[in-house]
């Protein structure tokens, strides 16, 4: 019979690690299918011979799918619990991964985008019950740093993935360049590019035994479920939880936050692509590998030596900094590769990308700070708030669309992170005001 465990269990003991090392892999595979959506749109772009705009759909589909799925998916976590919730989300994924198969046969980027689908559907009931699991397995206060290991596992594998992908798949990535392409017979070209889209039936087949398998071993496994506040009063409906100033903030913050992270890990692979970086596939792993890093330095900090809160200014204002410069800085620099990191690519990279990457620093604390502030005082409300938070993630799907938008119609792919703007100054609110707000204050009429 499976231990419950309830929201007044807040120890971090010796029941609780075996939880922590299940969710943990959970999250890997968060990140592995996640991430490696960086590596799958100028793979796509050059598969199925899309522009920028049609490239960016692939991420604009992922992600909707938290949007849409997100309330019904929280109605799931309420009849099944968290753990079969999590076992459902990855039998769905593996519907997901097992339709990429005929859509790679066919070059057909309608089914990839379906598959996309399904496969962020399968992602929201993930998210919607491990999140919260995560914030419940202990106390609150220290709630950033369970997160910030979920998030090294996740990231671990955005590293992984990209280099993964690009030696499996696109090992001979400088032949199809466009010139070369555009050079073929139409008969040629067609041959060459579905022989491309074709690599990718065996790793999503490989992908989809491997979500089998985990979905098996999570539901045989001695995951403890927690046991969710409940209440039969007519304020426990669904829009009880917007009178939650903080978690109605948090969720607008996650969208900015998502929209952001996104475009540091997906838009940097076209952007090294237009300044001529050979390797421009696995450009996403710098973007992971430096939030790994701040992760490594949250852990270590959060809460001994610097507050939750503090760790989410900190970040905005970074976020702030190096937007700025990558939108000013000269894109013909190569001064931090040159001096700092040239052991790590043959081949020169702008200054420019690095400094995307390096958003990474500024990105990597912010999702698992707004979580337990968001979610603090919400009671029975847990599963419905995590709920209005997994939609936050639209925004991966929304802002890098927009930032395509962008560069299509200025044609400068540069100036187009301006979007990103915005996105730190609403984070950098949430993180001096929005989350200490617990009722909305309304001046009377006079």
């Amino acid at each position: 019979m499976e231990r419950a465990l309830t929201n007044n269990d807040t120890s971090m003991g010796k029941t609780n690690v075996m939880p922590m090392i299940i969710i943990g892999g959970l999250f890997f595979i968060f990140g592995f299918v996640t991430w490696i959506n960086g590596s799958l749109i100028p793979f796509l772009q050059t598969a199925c011979e899309l522009s920028h705009l049609e490239a960016y759909l692939v991420t604009m589909t992922f992600y909707i799918a938290y949007t849409i799925t997100a309330l019904p998916a929280a109605s799931i976590l309420k009849k099944t619990g968290y753990k079969n919730g999590m076992v459902l989300g990855l039998f769905v994924m593996v519907i997901g991964a097992l339709l990429f198969i005929p859509a790679a046969n066919e070059r057909f980027f309608p089914l990839f985008l379906f598959a996309l689908f399904v496969m962020g559907t399968g992602l929201t009931l993930l998210q919607t019950a491990a999140n919260p699991y995560i914030v419940l397995l202990g106390p609150q206060e220290s709630a950033a740093v369970r997160i910030s290991i979920m998030g090294l596992m996740n990231k671990g594998a955005g590293i992984v993935a990209p280099i993964l992908f690009t030696s499996l798949l696109f090992s001979d990535i400088a032949m199809y360049t466009d010139i070369r392409l555009n050079a073929l017979d139409t008969a040629q070209r067609l041959v060459e590019l579905t022989e491309l889209s074709q690599r990718l039936i065996q790793p999503y087949l490989a992908m989809a035994i491997i979500l089998l398998v985990l979905s098996v071993v999570i539901y045989k496994s001695p995951l403890p479920e927690i046991e969710q506040e409940t209440d039969n009063n007519e304020d426990s409906n669904t829009l009880a939880i917007f009178a939650f100033p903080q978690l109605v903030l948090g969720a607008v913050t996650l969208f900015f936050y998502v929209g952001v992270e996104v475009i540091a890990g997906d838009t940097i692979g076209l952007f090294g692509k237009e300044l001529g970086v050979v390797n421009y596939t696995q450009l996403t792993s710098y973007t992971m590998a430096f939030m790994v890093i701040t992760y490594l330095i949250g852990m270590a900090c959060i809460p001994r030596f610097i507050s939750q809160e503090k760790a989410l200014t900190i970040s905005a204002l970074l976020g702030l900094f190096l937007s700025l410069l990558i939108m000013l800085y000269p894109s013909e620099s190569s001064y931090i590769w040159t001096y700092l990191l040239f052991w790590t690519s043959d081949t020169k990279i702008p200054d420019v990308v690095i400094f995307v990457a390096m958003l990474g620093f500024a990105n990597a604390l912010v999702w698992p700070t707004i979580w337990p502030m968001a979610l603090n005082g919400l009671g029975k409300h847990v599963s419905t708030g995590s709920a209005l938070l997994i939609m936050g993630i639209s925004g991966g799907a929304i802002l890098p669309f927009v930032y395509g938008i962008i560069s299509d119609l200025s044609g400068d792919v540069q100036m187009a992170y301006m979007i990103m703007i915005p996105c730190y100054l609403f984070i950098l609110f949430y993180a001096l005001k929005g989350h200490k707000m617990i009722a909305w204050q309304l001046k009377p009429v006079k």
